[in-house]
């Protein structure tokens, strides 16, 4: 009899964040007959794209705060007193009145993570998990080979190597249009280094997300400083040499995000009511499609009777598409600073005295509900879904830092800082000696053409189409296939067509699809061909490229979770062998 231990060889292709909940996942199980392989393209480890310098600097904070952090080793409550004196002073920290409930500035959070994961590598170590970290390694091409049963992996390192699964990590993706080619157009804001030099002139960015305030965090430290007062009041002052500096955010829905508020729950993971057994059962008995009005009620307003029976009240006669206007409106008619300085208020309340604003907290957590199983939409469902409540979503579930907060409104009294609400046909022009125009139609539908000299596109991580995928083989073998979603009327899918919607087509002689953003994935984030068939071997939670069917992928949440899912499928398709 053979009792010799296979050892199932697992690459992990990034060495961000998901990675680090993978290794984690795969160290709980305390299973040894896997090595884990780690091939990440820079020279650190854990911090991914958000948490390091490519994608924050010392004034760019995090939208989460410790308690929020999925667990790892070492609560950062603990391991904070252990970061080097000069890290500390750096961010203005104080060990001894560390706050795990306030916001963290996104640098630290990265040596967090990579701590973290220096840990998790000994823990696995000494339980006999080996785990192969290989820095500086850029992986070029991945190759599915189904006859050995195996996963080829290329890098220019060390050339080709074979492994028994492969999970793509490879986390946040910019890819470059024009930054290279027009002077002073940027395709996002990322590394914010290259927006530390002056502009004595009017900045566009395009969007009001996150990403859009990371730019704006960076641009006013270069152009002028702010001052607290004794008072608490926060206020900016343009530097004397850039006088004619502005900030000009363009937007379709001409809103701010929302503020950061108390929640009851520290990780939205937590209201996660849509089981599999639920979701089972609602296909079953939707001819296999889950119900997105039965997902709203379910997922958000039922869990509202009990949490807020006032706001409930108000809603409650509501479908989603009368929810989403209702909320809108309350928006629309306001002032966007001004609303955006009640909310800073509303949220100060809410932190000060423990206080969730349930319909946010829920929201938030719909977000994520919805995220897994929204690959059993029907293709009306997914469209109702980003034409509707993905809008409110994007603007409410933000929870803008206050520390931005009161940022923004301090450029905004300066006058460094305004909002123009376009159209959503608004497009920009590159002009070749450098600049864009911004070609939009105002509220009065009047057409407007503006150039400016420097433009940052910051609408935040876009979904990447398949042609967009890095690993060409496997497009090029099928071992990928685009994301699609079944219609469930024929008569909505022909009346998609006769709008010129190009995503809409038919596959069968009976049934319409219609393509959504990225790779076609499984419940286990396999891949899937175009026969339909999951991949045993290679497994995807790279968020550009599975947005389609993953609608909302939220940070550290988002890896801890798939990662979970996607550990467990790798432990049970192999055991021990005797």
């Amino acid at each position: 009899m053979n009792t010799e231990k296979i050892i199932k060889r697992i690459a992990l292709i990034g060495g961000g964040p998901g990675a680090l909940y993978i290794c984690k996942h795969f160290i709980d199980s305390k299973r040894t007959d896997i090595e884990l392989y780690v091939f990440e393209k820079t020279d650190s480890l854990g911090a991914g794209m958000p948490y390091s310098a490519a994608g924050a600097n010392t004034e760019h904070i995090a939208n989460i705060s410790a308690n929020e952090i999925p667990e790892l080793i070492t609560p950062m409550q603990e391991w904070i007193h252990t970061v080097p004196l000069n890290i500390l002073q750096t961010f203005d920290i104080d060990p001894l009145h560390f706050n795990e409930y306030k916001v963290l500035p996104r640098l630290l959070v990265g040596y967090y993570l990579s701590a973290q994961f220096r840990l998790l590598i000994d823990t696995g170590e000494s339980m006999g998990i080996k785990i192969h970290v290989r820095l500086n390694h850029n992986v070029t091409d991945i190759q599915d080979k189904p006859e050995t049963d195996t996963v080829c992996i290329e890098n220019a390192e060390i050339g080709s190597e074979e492994f028994d699964a492969c999970i793509i990590c490879t986390g946040h993706f910019w890819p470059k249009t024009y930054e290279d080619n027009i002077q002073g157009y940027y395709d996002s804001p990322y590394p914010p280094s290259k927006l530390t030099y002056k502009m004595n002139h009017a900045v566009a960015i395009r969007g009001t997300s996150l990403t859009a305030i990371d730019a704006i965090r960076t641009l006013s430290r270069t152009h002028g400083h702010f001052k607290e007062s004794n008072n608490g009041m926060l206020t900016y002052t343009i530097s004397d040499d850039n006088p004619s500096f502005q900030m000009v955010l363009f937007s379709t829905s001409g809103m701010l995000p929302a503020i950061r508020i108390h929640t009851e729950e520290a990780q939205p993971s937590t209201h996660d009511l849509l089981t599999p057994e639920v979701v089972e059962t609602n296909r079953a008995e939707n001819n296999g499609f889950l119900s997105l009005n039965f997902v709203f009620e379910f997922a958000f307003k039922n869990p509202l009777k009990e949490k807020d029976p006032q706001f409930y009240a108000c809603i409650q006669d509501m479908n989603m598409e009368a929810f989403v206007t209702y909320m809108m409106n309350q928006r629309e008619q306001r002032d966007p600073f001004l609303l955006f300085e009640a909310e800073y208020k509303e949220a100060e309340t809410s932190i000060q005295r423990k206080q969730p604003i349930y319909w946010k907290e829920m929201l938030a957590a719909l977000s994520f509900t919805l995220n897994y199983p929204a690959k059993y939409f029907s293709a009306e469902d997914m469209k109702r879904l980003h034409d509707t409540l993905g809008e409110l979503i994007s603007i409410v579930i933000a929870f803008v830092p206050q520390g931005s907060a009161r940022e923004i409104l301090a450029l905004h009294a300066a006058n460094v800082l305004n909002i123009i609400k376009v159209d959503k046909n608004s497009h920009i022009e590159p002009q070749e000696n450098g600049g864009i125009i911004y070609q939009y139609k105002t509220e009065n539908d009047e057409p407007v053409a503006s150039f400016y000299n420097t433009f940052i596109d910051a609408i935040g991580q876009k979904d990447l189409p398949l042609e967009k995928f890095p690993f060409k083989t496997l497009r090029k073998e099928n071992t990928i296939s685009q994301a699609c979603l079944a219609f469930k009327d024929t008569k909505a899918a022909e009346q998609e067509i006769k709008k010129g919607n190009k995503n809409v087509h038919k596959k069968t002689d009976a049934t319409y699809f219609m393509d959504v953003p990225g790779l076609a994935i499984n419940d286990s984030f396999q891949v899937i061909n175009d026969s339909g068939i999951a991949n045993e071997r290679i497994y995807i939670m790279a968020v550009p490229f599975i947005s389609g069917y993953n609608p909302d992928y939220s940070g550290l949440d988002f890896c801890n979770k798939a990662s979970h899912l996607i550990s467990g499928h790798v432990l049970a398709a192999k055991t021990y062998n005797e």
